[in-house]
């Protein structure tokens, strides 16, 4: 039997970053945002299904779990998300290059929170997806900024059910993750990963074993110990339905243009 090479390695440690299994305590300083993100999402994947456009692709993470007959990634067109080779089209922050009614369902995970116009952008979602087709979306609570200076809102769940039925969707399921112990390890951890990071993969490596793998265990430990708390959690999972013809912008409270996506 071959020995896995480099390559092999590298799709395994990018999947452990998205999606990580049990390994991932150890080696991914995002673990519970992770793993809360990809155990809110598992249960609407099924409805993605025909033709699927992700919205904001990155590496596109959820590929291999969504059960589409056809799925294409659209990104912003920057020289580093082109560099990436994951996104099948690019736009420019404003309408999207796809025609009406293309797609019968969209993903868009972590994308809302960089929009600075988010009835536009939601009204673009809208106007690609067919009758009743259904979007599936995710976005922070608490977390810190990010992608800086590209990162204008966080969305409590009322908030969020709010803009999205303004425009234009129904509601169906709505998740709020790590809803528990885990909120408060996950923040530490990214914060030690932030103030630790330096331009060293060894140092980086060494940093993420010796001092957040640790933080990541007692974690589990700790979310075990203490009470769950609806009120505080890390991200929002929404499953939304095309209910209606979508609002004019203004009237879902837009201001402004797109600012950025990851």
């Amino acid at each position: 039997m071959s020995k896995p090479g480099p390559a092999r390695w590298r799709r395994w440690w990018w999947r452990e970053q998205f999606t990580p299994g049990p390994l991932g305590v150890f080696i991914n300083p995002f673990f519970f945002a992770r793993r809360g993100l990809l155990d809110g999402l598992r249960g609407s994947f099924p409805q993605l299904q025909g033709e699927v456009l992700d919205v904001g692709c990155g590496r596109k993470p959820y590929r291999h779990l969504v059960p589409a007959q056809r799925y294409v990634g659209l990104d912003l067109d920057t020289p580093e998300l082109r560099a990436l080779g994951a996104a099948d089209i690019f736009y420019d922050g404003g309408s999207f290059p796809v025609e009406a009614g293309s797609f019968d369902a969209v993903l868009c995970s972590q994308v809302l929170e960089h929009i600075f116009t988010p009835a536009e952008f939601l009204a673009e979602i809208h106007r690609v997806l067919r009758p009743g087709g259904w979007l599936l979306l995710t976005t922070p609570f608490a977390w810190d900024e990010h992608s800086q200076p590209h990162d204008f809102a966080r969305y409590s769940s009322f908030g969020l059910r709010h803009v999205l039925e303004g425009a234009g969707y129904e509601v169906v399921t709505q998740v709020k993750t790590c809803a528990d112990g885990r909120a408060l390890v996950q923040l530490a951890a990214a914060y030690l990963y932030k103030v630790v990071r330096c331009r060293s993969r060894l140092a980086n490596l060494l940093s993420q074993l010796l001092l957040i793998a640790p933080v990541n265990v007692c974690g589990a430990l700790i979310a075990w110990l203490l009470p769950a708390n609806p009120d505080f959690y890390l991200d929002n999972v929404v499953l939304a339905r095309r209910a209606t013809a979508a609002p004019a912008p203004h009237d879902a409270g837009s201001a402004g243009r797109r600012g950025g996506a990851t």
